[in-house]
């Protein structure tokens, strides 16, 4: 009840603005899925189906004097657990002010993180799915902090990103530690793209973790190709050995015709992700080594409408403690994407 009655006081602030004659957008976006567990490790839900709106975005974008300009989205979305009985409750997930001068932007408040912002732009198909270390828990789209971000060159080919934040996305703070993130890019020409990021997540306990990150990417009109690899090493407490993941994905996309597009992804784990099972809408097993595969097609109906019937797939392997290896999961989806 609290989120509601907060999410309407926003709306009626955000009209009054629009009565006002303030300069200002609305848009926003809504997609899901119709779906079939056709096979998995758990057998709770297999053969479960059903529709579901998995994302539901609004946004405010309103711009001030003196370069200043502030944005506002909500999000809501169902719990995808495959349990859990319950209404789609809004929450924020951008409340910033940004301050642009020539190529260079500083942002305060809840914004978008620096971790994979242009894997997922060139990916092109978070409607299908989250990019993989957003995916596996990795990390956080938002967070809580001070950003900066830009252009080094006159052409615009090389950017970068960096933030100062709290770590803990957009929850509140409850600890003395901070983040602190970084990523820095280049357009070698007018279609490959490479990245480096690095980041510091600092955490009670002797628990922090760091990461790295690479991608490439090969991008034209009317295909891309992409590659990326990252390292997560986490402290694991005072007397226990730091333990290391390692993802790698590739993907592809094509545009076959005018309104019809196909793509495909193969993301690898090298270990078990323990925070598997909490995976929303697809969880994983626990106990052994995942690879993650996604495949479909993308039916355009109009510039703003998409339809896309898509299988996704993990297998598992080398599981930790000897014994055998989990079902395999598939799940048959029917993904719709309209935005406005």
């Amino acid at each position: 009840m609290k989120k509601r009655i907060i999410f309407l006081a926003l709306l009626t602030l955000l009209a009054g603005f629009a009565f006002a004659g303030e300069p200002g957008k609305f848009s926003g976006y809504m997609l899901g899925d119709y779906y079939f567990v056709a096979a998995n490790h758990d057998k709770a839900i297999e053969d479960m189906n059903g529709f579901w709106m998995r994302r539901i975005y609004f946004t405010y974008d309103q711009k001030l004097d003196d370069g200043f300009s502030v944005r506002l989205r909500t999000e809501m979305a169902g719990p995808g657990d495959f349990t859990t009985k319950s209404t789609m409750t809004p929450d924020v997930k951008d409340a910033y002010l940004q301050w642009k001068s020539g190529n260079t932007k500083v942002l305060f408040g809840v914004s978008s993180t620096p971790t994979w912002g242009v894997i997922e732009s060139i990916w092109g198909y978070r409607a299908v799915e989250k990019t993989p270390l957003d995916l596996q828990k990795f990390g956080s789209s938002r967070d809580f902090g001070l950003a900066v971000k830009g252009k080094l060159d006159d052409d615009g080919r090389i950017y970068y990103h960096a933030m100062f934040s709290n770590g803990a996305g957009n929850k509140s703070e409850t600890n003395k530690q901070k983040m602190i993130m970084g990523a820095l890019g280049a357009w070698l020409s007018d279609n490959i793209v490479i990245e480096g990021y690095a980041d510091y997540d600092g955490r009670p306990d002797h628990m922090n973790r760091h990461t790295l990150q690479g991608f490439i990417a090969y991008k034209t009109a009317k295909a891309r190709v992409g590659f990326q690899v990252a390292r997560q090493t986490r402290q694991m407490g005072v007397d226990a050995e730091d333990k290391d993941w390692t993802i790698w994905s590739a993907f592809a996309a094509a545009q076959v015709s005018p309104k019809t597009a196909v793509f495909a992804r193969v993301d690898g784990n090298s270990d078990p992700n323990p925070d598997g099972d909490g995976i929303s809408y697809i969880p994983f097993d626990t106990t052994a080594k995942p690879t993650f595969i996604v495949a479909g097609l993308d039916f355009t109906l109009s510039s703003n409408v998409h339809v896309m019937p898509n299988v996704e797939m993990v297998t598992y392997s080398a599981v930790e403690s000897g014994g055998p290896e989990p079902d395999s999961d598939v799940i048959p989806r029917v993904t719709f994407f309209y935005k406005f």
